[in-house]
């Protein structure tokens, strides 16, 4: 899919959630339903033949893109949310944020030791909350195959914080 299609199709929304935010919204891309499949085939295609055995979304937006990507691999799907949101026994990584700290969980039968996992989001920022999700694969005794997200904030830098992990990003600002 070319980058100016997927840049025509997120909006730009000033000052939100709080002043000084720019937020980039995906639902005018999600509403489109070629692009939709075009994000998809490209966030699964660095994937493909490298044994992923599993797609790991983290909630919420990492849902609608890590679901398709996992059925296009052929392989099953685990969310990883915010705590209190699963019902099964869980593992939790905390992160740092601008303003604090936050965590994520994931079943603690979501990975399985050695197997091969791809981390899917909408956004790469200052890689926080990717670096947890990579850190909870990883204590399961899961291989990090690679991240794929959607739009990846390359002025935040965090790429770097995922300590040489595969990225994969559609589109940079």
């Amino acid at each position: 899919m070319a980058e100016a299609t997927i840049r025509r199709l997120i909006r730009d929304v000033p000052d939100f959630p709080k002043p000084g935010i720019l937020f980039k919204d995906i639902t005018p891309l999600l509403a489109d339903p070629a692009a939709l499949a075009e994000v998809t085939d490209a966030l699964a295609a660095p994937f493909r033949g490298q044994g992923v055995e599993r797609v790991l979304g983290i909630e919420s937006r990492g849902f609608i893109f890590g679901t398709p990507v996992a059925r296009a691999l052929g392989c099953g799907f685990a969310p990883i949310r915010k705590p209190g949101k699963l019902p099964w026994r869980t593992v939790t990584e905390s992160y740092a944020l601008e303003y604090g700290e936050d965590r994520i969980e994931l079943h603690e039968d979501a990975v399985a030791p050695g197997q091969r996992v791809v981390v899917i989001d909408d956004l790469l920022a200052t890689g926080g909350t990717l670096t947890a999700a990579c850190k909870l694969v990883e204590r399961l005794g899961g291989v990090v195959a690679g991240c794929g997200v959607v739009i990846e904030l390359g002025f935040l830098d965090g790429r770097a914080r995922l300590g040489g992990r595969p990225v994969t990003s559609l589109v940079r600002y």
